[in-house]
């Protein structure tokens, strides 16, 4: 049965609704934002223990975990033909990724598993002594890198073991009377291209983050050796470029991002940027600043957000403005822990352990732009951040690292510095400190940018009419725009952002 456009399944990858964070923000408003339409959420985990941390709204029907660390469902090993089949086909597949000379091609490799993914056997299948020669025999070919390394059989169980955890998505269901969307690159696609292959159903992907070069970004500091890490990053190269082909549509939240997506294969006629919106009266003019200079930063405490550089540059500063704080709002997610410590002893070296200041979740995001003379943002890889959009919203300055769609977000209303440099950051925190006027007219500019340009409306409206063009039916004409359409906004700050009396 074809989708109406008003049944949608969405694929999250350790994001909605098990954890806080822009992607799952942008989540949370897209459900609400529709309430006619009903969501399925189809989320990957880690072990599938994972608490809900968001209040799911009634029109999500369904809810489920589907962990990639937990114990598999497994069929009936493979054996005579099937089993000579099934390693003649993952042999391919393994020269579609080390060898892509070889002519292989990958998805129909992937599809193959997919069959057996979903009849409960390819874990069995890949947990087996042959699958192992044949990998160690494809990692040694002379003409491959991999070969240099010489691999040996831990490499070969763990790169094994790390791609079976991979490819289980591959077992998940999606009805075939819906839309599948899914919300990152990478893992998430997995359930949609299998779906989109067997049942015909329709392929909506999302990209925030640019998910291939988060991956690379990652890999270079994993333990493992060259051949695991070769395998590993041509697997997420080459399931990134399939699902950046076969998507029926692909929306980006930035054009840095759809550059990204043209380069890996993506057709250009398929590609549709929509920003990421956020509500001008939820995050308003945030008012006077704070007596005591303060930069603020809110997020999770990640290493993708490199606090490390946002500390040296907060040191460097201090040295000028002893009385300079800074203050760090966000969660720390499981498993970051020892994130935190390393920093926390970075401040201690560096001399400024008391002026920063670990704030935790906090309900009052809104507060947490207004407690900062500075909002920052020192991330290494972002797509169109939230905090970011907020903290414009909020008329607060900011400074941000030139990284994903930040320039395009901020325009001329703020200031863009090159990542991992404290020292540029540094200067730039000085100057606006400094600078009590310009300061101000920044912060003036980018609330109404934000207004003018990414708002939540917006966002979920462009979705909504995304819906139902996948499903093949006509969207419905969005009311034609007369005179300045902000002024349906009902945010008490406008009137006097656009030059009038305070409302």
């Amino acid at each position: 049965m074809p989708s109406s456009g008003r049944h949608v399944t969405m694929l999250t990858e350790g994001t909605y609704p098990h954890v806080h964070g822009g992607v799952s923000t942008w989540c949370d408003q897209l459900v609400r934002g529709m309430p006619e339409v009903d969501f399925r959420i189809l989320a990957l985990t880690g072990s599938g223990r994972e608490p809900v941390t968001w209040e799911l709204p009634p029109n999500i029907s369904e809810h489920r975990s589907f962990p990639l660390w937990g114990t598999p469902e497994r069929g009936g090993a493979l054996r005579g033909r099937a089993r000579r089949r099934f390693l003649d086909t993952y042999e391919r597949f393994l020269l579609s990724i080390l060898d892509p000379s070889a002519g292989c091609d990958f998805g129909e490799g992937l599809y193959a598993l997919a069959e057996l993914a979903r009849q409960g056997r390819l874990t069995a299948a890949l947990r087996s002594e042959r699958v192992l020669r044949s990998l160690m025999w494809i990692w040694a070919m002379p003409h491959l890198p991999t070969a240099v390394a010489r691999p040996t059989v831990h490499d070969a169980l763990t790169a094994t073991d790390l791609l079976e955890h991979a490819l289980r998505p591959l077992a998940a269901r999606i009805p075939g009377d819906r839309v599948a969307h899914a919300v990152s690159s990478g893992l998430a696609t997995l359930p949609a291209l299998a779906a989109q292959h067997f049942e015909g159903v329709p392929f909506l992907l999302t990209e925030h983050g640019i998910y291939l070069r988060e991956r690379y970004l990652g890999y270079r500091t994993e333990a493992q050796r060259w051949p695991v890490k070769a395998l590993m990053l041509g697997f997420y190269r080459e399931l990134n470029s399939l699902g950046y082909r076969k998507a029926d549509l692909i929306t980006p939240c930035n054009q840095y991002n759809r550059r990204w997506e043209e380069r890996g294969g993506a057709p250009a006629d398929r590609i549709r940027t929509v920003y990421n919106g956020v509500d001008p009266a939820a995050f308003p003019w945030a008012g006077p600043e704070p007596e005591t200079p303060t930069l603020s930063w809110v997020g999770r405490v990640d290493p993708i957000k490199d606090l490390e550089t946002l500390i040296r540059a907060y040191a460097i500063v201090r040295a000028e403005i002893p009385e300079l704080l800074l203050r760090l709002f966000g969660p720390v997610p499981a498993g970051n822990e020892d994130y935190r410590t390393r920093l926390e002893k970075l401040a201690a070296e560096l001399g400024v352990a008391d002026g920063v200041g670990f704030e935790g979740r906090t309900s009052d995001v809104a507060g947490a732009y207004a407690a900062g003379n500075i909002v920052m943002l020192s991330s290494i890889s972002e797509g169109f951040p939230f905090s970011l959009i907020e903290a414009m919203s909020c008329g607060r300055a900011t400074v941000s690292t030139d990284v994903g769609g930040v320039r395009e977000a901020v325009g001329d209303t703020g200031l863009v510095v090159p990542p991992r440099e404290p020292a540029v950051m540094a200067a730039a925190v000085a100057g606006l400190l400094h600078d009590d006027t310009r300061r101000a007219a920044l912060a003036r500019d980018a609330r109404q940018r934000v207004v003018d340009r990414f708002t939540l409306h917006r966002s979920v409206d462009g979705f909504r009419r995304i819906y139902l063009e996948l499903a093949g039916r006509r969207p419905t004409a969005p009311p034609a725009e007369t005179g300045d359409w902000t002024t349906r906004l009902t945010d008490p700050w406008r009137a006097e952002l656009l030059g009038g009396a305070r409302a």
